[in-house]
């Protein structure tokens, strides 16, 4: 009797065990979602500022068409991209397809910089300052809420591929999770120097 009540106390604890790995790890699972939530709510208000930015500067950037159908074309390409990738955060296929979009955006955002500053009159625009300011401030919330999911999905794989996390991982279909890591070259990692002044 006494050896099956201490049987019955060991199956209980490695029991218990099992489902604190597993509760742990829908946890940080939960977390890095979230994570990406935040970095999809900036995403979408860039988004939503790139078009009017566009549209303010088309007076003045008569014959810079093609380098602003070039951004609403990449803007659309990485708006379905963060669709897909808010579908399943952490998605490797989702998250390499929003990186590359994300990408060629930053390039052609950083080409259309170069337009704008070119342009004095389009500088001197108060509209055009406002919708700068407001992309730059979502530039950086996008910085820092990548971040955070980072350091989020990196949680989440440390844990799930320890052991014996990485048994309950395994029998749960805890897969792993993708980091957003930058696409850009050495080259593009330079940042344009715009002035407004």
């Amino acid at each position: 009797m006494v050896s099956f009540l201490i049987l019955l106390a060991v199956i209980a604890a490695v029991v218990f065990f099992f489902v604190s790995i597993y509760n742990k790890l829908i946890q940080l699972r939960n977390y890095y979602k979230n994570a990406y939530a935040q970095i999809d709510v900036q995403l979408k208000r860039r988004y939503d500022l790139i078009p009017n930015l566009v549209e303010s500067a088309k007076g003045y950037l008569k014959h810079e068409r093609e380098t602003l159908n070039e951004v609403i074309k990449a803007r659309n390409i990485a708006f379905d991209a963060s669709k897909l990738a808010a579908a399943n955060p952490g998605d490797a296929k989702a998250m390499t397809g929003l990186m590359q979009a994300e990408g060629a955006l930053g390039s052609i955002m950083s080409k259309l910089l170069a337009v704008v500053e070119s342009y004095p009159d389009l500088k001197a625009n108060q509209t055009i300052n406002r919708l700068m300011e407001e992309l730059t401030s979502t530039e950086n919330k996008i910085g820092f809420a990548r971040q955070a999911y980072n350091d989020f999905v990196a949680e989440y794989n440390i844990q799930r591929e320890k052991f014996p996390n990485n048994v309950v991982a395994g029998l749960f279909s805890f897969t792993p999770a993708e980091l957003l890591q930058s696409t850009e070259n050495a080259q593009e990692r330079v940042a344009p120097k715009v002035s407004f002044s």
